[in-house]
């Protein structure tokens, strides 16, 4: 796969929008347990609407993603720079077809989410925070900063509980995965879930509160994240050519409409 240089993405420090930074002040400060367990109450019975994938990634396609250093790509382009890069390596349809969803989550903005609580890198919550997050001096602000339970090592989990069982902070990530969990190998729903996990599977924090089976699949959160982050080149792809290549694609696997 060729790629930009690393150096160039994720840089936080040099040059990224003021909104990046604004953007993270926001979501530390504001994304407690509570907060997080409220919006899975909220969101995961999926009942917001009914719609395709193709449908949703249209309906996405006018967000710009303020927590994003990288460029000013529209939501559809980027969606489809990662799976065309997938493709072109050869990796199997449902690889392909992940990288065209991962950010359909992202639609909880257009349900009137702000961004911080749908974008961005994702936390563990009620757990002591990682100074390996971007921004890490804005959890000071967060309340759950003065909860002593929530701020030891292992805070309210027992060791290696598994990430399924940790509340990261609220986003697309956990969205996505549970409008889709029923389509996709086990593989494409890691990568799904957790790809924006960077403390983990960038930094290798919280490994503590890892099992076997996260462990096993980090391999593959990796793998997909290559693709993710450092496919944003400046040459947007055509849209109405590559449209009926994954309309067929999507066809394989999900129905025509799917609950969110």
């Amino acid at each position: 796969m060729e790629t930009n240089t690393e150096h160039k993405f994720r840089d936080y420090e040099a040059e990224a929008r003021d909104t990046v930074k604004t953007f993270y002040r926001l979501n530390h400060t504001h994304q407690t347990l509570d907060f997080v367990k409220a919006k899975k109450a909220d969101y995961l019975a999926l009942n917001r609407r009914e719609m395709g994938i193709w449908e949703a990634m249209e309906f996405l396609n006018e967000l710009i993603d303020d927590s994003d250093p990288d460029g000013d790509f529209t939501q559809i382009e980027h969606l489809l720079m990662t799976s065309e890069a997938i493709r072109k390596d050869g990796h199997p349809d449902w690889f392909v077809l992940t990288g065209l969803i991962h950010d359909l989550g992202k639609i909880l903005c257009l349900f009137g989410e702000p961004q911080w609580a749908v974008v961005g890198d994702t936390f563990a919550t009620g757990c002591k925070y990682s100074e390996k997050c971007v921004y890490p001096e804005f959890f000071a602000l967060n309340p759950d900063s003065q909860v002593p339970e929530y701020q030891t090592e292992y805070g309210i989990y027992e060791p290696e509980t598994g990430l399924d069982n940790v509340h990261l902070s609220w986003g697309h990530d956990e969205y996505l995965y549970h409008v889709v969990k029923d389509h996709l190998p086990d593989e494409a729903l890691y990568m799904i879930r957790y790809h924006s996990f960077y403390p983990w599977h960038n930094e290798g924090a919280y490994t503590h509160l890892t099992n076997a089976k996260d462990r096993q699949h980090l391999t593959d959160v990796l793998m997909f994240n290559r693709y993710d982050l450092y496919t944003k080149t400046d040459e947007r792809p055509d849209v109405e050519a590559l449209k009926p290549y994954y309309l067929e694609l999507i066809n394989q696997f999900f129905p025509a409409k799917l609950r969110w």
